[in-house]
């Protein structure tokens, strides 16, 4: 089942990829971005005509704004509010914008325009919403008409006649500047944005892998619970069909009836038996010694080809006796990853050694594989990080390691107030792979009551 469930989680995760997050981009957004777009391009005209005096060709300056005007209006009518755009319509969109503004600037002396500037807006917008593909596009188409609009454009001109031309050097420099910041911006904002994709979709992974956990932890109580009411219902049940069994001693037929309605309750018991076994009481599903969490984690993964050993000891000041900690099922599938990952890359051995004193409890997993990469030891922890060591991937055999497994430890373990350390213990050579340290303060985990655990009451019929 935790297979399965492990399968369904990453085929879930996987249908959040970048085709879904083209659709995220909502029609009306863009639409407000360009209304305000044309209430600039409107005040800037009129401003610099009234108080500037300069000499603009109006007729087709309005001619260019109305294009956008014409297109606003026909995208709010013609599609409802909350639509969301797909790749293509967004890329078109944000194409329109940029020939747009574009054919504006020429009409109104080109680079020379300091507004020159806002044809980094449309590309910064593809670049945080469109794939590659698209942003690479409107990058280029950017800076085409800003190579076209430095040699290119209608003059602009004040009252007087004069025409108002930046120096060739400072022509250039403008040029060189806008190109520059195209393809920067682009690149700063589409890595941020990335950045922020992988992290969005690693906590819905991560909040996915914990819900799973608690409906097993669910499950169990109902489970116990379901063994623990139906126990009286079979004995009666039992009791009724020994009782026909000695009334029928001369009816073959029916005596036999009564004999297999009494084997099947007592099926019936011995299955409940074994699900209660494993349902076990509420109290052990909120509670238990760290040895027993850490085994039950573990557990999944004993049989998989490679020895795991468990040790627990007390270490230090405070008390020898093992402590009981509140299990929590962030706890359980966090340790569960952190040991599927340790089991994956070692060679031959798992050490898993638990220990505690006053202050603290600590769980240390340590393989005997090639260790972590000495670059990304830093960088442990962080979704989907791509670069893997070459040996270490070719142990792995069809699996694509993207650091969402200890991703999602990491971040359930510290939710139940551990912290957590990642190092490597010498290489294969030295009998140490990679090691990773788990510790909670121990009054964050502790169950202090001593009225104990409580044992499973076996069914009597």
């Amino acid at each position: 089942m935790r297979e399965i469930g492990a399968i369904t989680t990453m085929n879930t995760f996987d249908m959040l990829g970048d085709d879904e997050r083209s659709n995220w981009v909502r029609l009306r957004t863009l639409v407000i971005l360009r209304w305000i777009a044309i209430a600039g391009q409107i005040f800037a005209i009129a401003g610099s005509m009234l108080f500037f005096d300069l000499r603009i060709e109006l007729g087709l300056a309005a001619a260019t704004v109305s294009t956008s005007i014409v297109a606003n209006l026909l995208s709010t009518f013609l599609y409802p509010r909350n639509r969301r755009l797909t790749e293509r319509e967004a890329s078109l969109m944000l194409l329109f914008d940029v020939l747009q503004l574009g054919l504006l600037l020429y009409i109104t002396g080109g680079l020379n325009n300091p507004f020159a500037v806002l044809l980094l807006a449309p590309v910064t917008i593809a670049a945080t919403v469109l794939h590659l593909r698209s942003t690479i596009l409107l990058g280029v188409v950017a800076i085409l008409l800003v190579s076209i609009l430095s040699f290119f454009s209608l003059p602009l001109q004040n009252a007087a006649g004069f025409v108002l031309r930046l120096p060739t050097l400072f022509l250039f420099g403008f040029w060189l500047a806008l190109v520059t910041s195209i393809a920067f911006l682009s690149i700063y904002a589409r890595q941020v944005t990335t950045e922020i994709h992988s992290m969005q979709d690693a906590l819905v992974a991560t909040q996915m892998a914990l819900a799973r956990e608690q409906k097993l932890t669910d499950l169990g109580g109902v489970v116990a619970a379901t063994a623990h009411e139906l126990g009286t219902p079979l004995a009666t049940i039992t009791l009724v069909a020994s009782e026909l069994m000695d009334e029928l001693t001369d009816h073959d037929g029916l005596q036999e009836d009564a004999a297999l309605i009494r084997e099947q309750a007592h099926r019936c018991r011995d299955i409940l038996h074994s699900m209660g076994q494993m349902g076990k009481e509420d109290r052990h599903l909120l509670r238990a010694l760290i040895q027993a969490v850490v085994l039950e984690a573990a557990e999944p993964h004993m049989a998989r080809g490679k020895q795991v050993e468990i040790s627990a000891r007390h270490n230090g000041s405070g008390t020898p006796k093992q402590p009981t900690v509140n299990r929590g099922p962030e706890m359980v599938h966090g340790l569960r990853n952190l040991i599927q990952n340790a089991v994956d890359f070692a060679q031959e051995k798992v050490l898993i050694d638990i220990s505690w004193n006053q202050e603290a409890i600590t769980v240390r997993i340590v393989d005997d594989g090639f260790g972590f990469p000495q670059s990304m030891i830093g960088m442990i922890g962080d979704p989907f990080m791509r670069r893997r060591r070459r040996t270490s991937q070719s142990n792995r055999p069809g699996y694509e390691g993207m650091g969402l497994g200890l991703f999602i430890a990491k971040t359930l373990l510290e939710r139940s107030g551990a912290v957590l350390t990642f190092a490597n213990g010498g290489g294969q050579e030295g009998g140490l792979g990679a090691i990773v340290v788990v510790e909670w303060p121990r009054a964050s985990i502790e169950f202090l009551n001593d009225e104990g655990l409580g044992e499973n009451a076996h069914m009597q019929f």
